[in-house]
């Protein structure tokens, strides 16, 4: 068995930066654990730019900001294990791994989970229809265009507006590739705006909103697809149905933090966001277990998952060097109220000043956030604008708050 007092799972950017947080705050033995053979994670393949503009200040590609954090994690000598899965993760903190046909058992004093999240597939929002290829989620077409060069597909349907398949509409015109449309079940996008203006207004790919498939036709290769318009409860108005031919659909339904190993291990999960619950420090409801990045609550940006993984790195080396930072003793709970869907931490200890992460449930323009304890309100905040895609992040000093037993969060 190996000993090691900081284990990170995931080598993409909120691993790659907790680990180099942990190692710069004094925390000599950290492993790195990735199951692909490169770090880097989905940003390998996210070729196009518009990454660091808030870390960096200047638009990079995605290998270009990972390499940023790849060049100073080898800097440090951080000890990695690529091409290694862990196979199980238990609530003492022992992890089994598979690493070059090599059983190997780690015990550490601290693990920070880093695991990403995968895609929602066809299968997970059930679409009736028959099995032909030419049906991709829009992550696994970017990988294999970008990464291995092979050409999927010419007249192409995406179903679903999320980030990523926005970006791969833009992605297939500039290769050739027809993109007929974008079709969403949803009453508004569910991706960034710039991501809409970007990727869709400048090549002229209509958006389709209110609209989902309905079917899926193709005998061996995919012919086309059914598509109709939804009511308000999201349930297809089969007057509204039209046939459209194509041979390739790309699904871009949602993000799933990837938490088989946190579930295993124990943690308790919020079944909002699809990963841990987590106080101030990003420590869940195991001591000495952390969790940030899109394994905790799928981003916009990855500078703020970047950003997350510096926090829970440090907060990780502080845990080992000064003791139980992240007790659960009086810690009081986030609630949310009218508007809001989900809030990061879900509980916090007032030992420190802490970043509020939340999302609203609809869009609107100039409301007000208002979070408040039992005694009074703690701050209120101006929006002018609110999407369900775009996080809000909001400072709070701990010194705003009274001794109270809970705090709210509500949108007027």
């Amino acid at each position: 068995m190996l000993n090691r007092d900081i284990v990170i799972i995931g080598g993409g950017p909120a691993g790659l930066a907790a680990a180099i947080a942990a190692k710069e705050t004094g925390c000599s033995n950290v492993l790195l654990i990735e199951r692909d053979h490169i770090l880097g994670g989905i940003l390998n393949q996210c070729i196009h730019d518009g990454f660091g503009l808030e870390t960096f200040n200047e638009s990079l590609t995605g290998p270009e900001y990972a390499a940023r954090f790849i060049n100073n994690f080898n800097d440090l000598g951080i000890e990695v294990m690529i091409g290694t899965i862990v196979l199980s993760l238990n609530a003492d903190k022992i992890l089994e791994v598979s690493t070059a046909g090599k059983y190997i058992r780690i015990k550490t004093k601290t693990v920070i989970l880093t695991m990403g999240c995968r895609e929602r597939t066809r299968g997970a929002i059930s679409i009736p229809g028959s099995r032909p290829s030419g049906v991709y989620t829009a992550g696994m077409a970017q990988n294999l265009m970008n990464l291995e060069n092979i050409c999927i597909g010419n007249n192409v349907c995406i179903l679903g507006s999320g980030d990523i398949g926005l970006i791969m509409a833009r992605r297939m015109t500039l290769e050739g590739a027809h993109v007929q449309a974008v079709f969403e079940i949803l009453p508004y996008c569910s991706g960034l705006s710039r991501n809409v203006q970007q990727c869709l207004n400048d090549y002229s790919i209509p958006l389709f909103l209110n609209s989902t498939v309905t079917e899926i036709i193709g005998n061996g290769r995919l012919e086309g697809i059914n598509v109709a318009q939804v009511d308000t409860n999201g349930f297809p108005i089969l007057e509204t149905k039209r046939f459209i031919s194509c041979d390739t659909l790309l699904l871009s339904v949602g993000l799933i933090p990837e938490n088989e190993l946190t579930r295993e291990a124990g943690i308790e999960l919020d079944p909002l966001t699809g990963g841990a619950v987590v106080n101030d420090f990003y420590m869940t409801s195991i001591t000495g277990i952390f969790a940030c990045g899109n394994v905790l609550h799928v981003h916009d940006l990855v500078d703020w998952v970047s950003e997350e993984g510096s926090e829970a790195g440090k907060n990780a080396a502080s845990f080992l060097i000064n003791g139980d930072i992240g007790s659960k003793e009086n810690h009081i709970p986030i609630m949310h109220g009218k508007g809001i869907k989900y809030t990061i931490p879900q509980r916090v200890s007032l030992k420190k000043d802490f970043t509020l992460s939340l999302r609203i449930r609809t869009p609107g323009r100039d409301r007000t956030l208002i979070i408040q304890d039992k005694e009074n309100v703690v701050m209120k905040k101006k929006v002018h604008h609110l999407h369900p895609a775009e996080m809000i992040k909001i400072y709070i000093p701990k010194s705003s708050i009274s001794n109270s037993s809970s705090l709210k969060v509500t949108l007027e």
